[in-house]
């Protein structure tokens, strides 16, 4: 059974398979409302949550000449490290106050997409880093379908029309440190609002309190899963398919109450992208009859190099 958290839908994975509509339904006025849907039983092993948890705690702590090691010049986060101080907010001017690890999907030689998805670096200091998180990219990879699949029978296309549009996608797993806050941060916080560039976002981690969504009435609101629950929020690219129709929605994450600013917070988001060159097109059923699509058509890899240069990644 579904219920209710803070008027963003709770549903369980399960149902997908056991009642389609009626998860589709809870899951996709969620989406069309608030962005955002917490997902519990979503199929990704507790023990490998935990290992990719400590694995993830191991690297962070490594001294910082040891990380910057794994920083790319010019890579634009997109494999390896990525330190303190540079990611920035759409439009805003103070960086957050996160440190990250990017992993990527691993590509054949030969593949079309290699000449912009590159070769995934690992950290030799921390054992068994590369082996758990090529796991639990492969299992976020194939929850997000699930979803997907859920989110077009809400659209009323094909339930398969997204099997194809994410193939071989640029998807990136995140692995994030947001450090204890000893001391006042004046205008820097941990995460500024903004939207996430990708198709759909399923996020690990975001018990520790912080996440924030904001509403249609301009009001922000926790997200608050249990433990072990995923997060899922839909992405820019899906709200410019849909014309709109399910929302990207403005989040950010706060700094901690005083009582918990002693305490690190570690997440994993996963940003399931399309692959890079579907064209993100409005979807003919979102546009209605007489008007214009809301954007014109774009591909996935155009957009996601417009918009890496506006939050200053590249």
């Amino acid at each position: 059974m579904a219920t209710i958290t803070d008027d963003i839908a709770s549903v369980s994975l399960k149902d997908a398979d056991r009642d389609p509509e009626g998860f589709a339904q809870k899951l996709g006025r969620s989406f069309e409302e608030y962005g955002f849907a917490i997902v519990a039983d979503h199929g990704i092993p507790d023990a490998l949550i935990a290992q990719a948890e400590e694995k993830a705690k191991a690297f962070f702590a490594l001294p910082e000449e040891v990380k910057r090691k794994y920083l790319i010049p010019g890579g634009g986060g997109a494999r390896g490290y990525t330190p303190f101080g540079i990611e920035t907010a759409k439009g805003g001017k103070a960086h957050d106050l996160k440190e990250f690890w990017h992993v990527g999907r691993d590509l054949p030689p030969g593949h079309r997409f290699r000449d912009h998805m590159p070769d995934n670096l690992w950290p030799t200091e921390v054992p068994g880093f590369k082996d758990t998180f090529l796991k639990l990219f492969a299992t976020f990879d194939r929850s997000g379908l699930k979803v997907l699949r859920a989110i077009a029978r809400y659209l009323k296309i094909d339930e398969d029309y997204f099997e194809d549009a994410v193939r071989d996608g640029n998807s990136v797993l995140r692995a994030l440190h947001y450090p204890p806050q000893p001391e006042p941060t004046g205008e820097h916080i941990r995460a500024g609002a903004h939207e996430d560039i990708n198709a759909i976002t399923l996020l690990l981690g975001a018990e520790e309190a912080g996440l924030e969504l904001q509403t249609r009435d301009s009001r922000w609101i926790p997200v608050s899963p249990r433990p072990g629950e995923l997060v899922i929020n839909i992405g820019d690219m899906l709200q410019r398919l849909t014309n709109g129709k399910l929302r990207s929605t403005t989040h950010r994450v706060v700094n901690p109450a005083p009582d918990r600013a002693s305490k690190a917070r570690y997440s994993m988001p996963f940003f399931l992208h399309f692959r890079s060159d579907f064209m993100i097109d409005a979807l003919p059923e979102t546009v209605p009859a007489g008007e214009q699509a809301k954007w014109p058509p774009i591909t996935a890899n155009d957009y996601l190099q417009e918009r890496l240069r506006e939050i200053k990644l590249v």
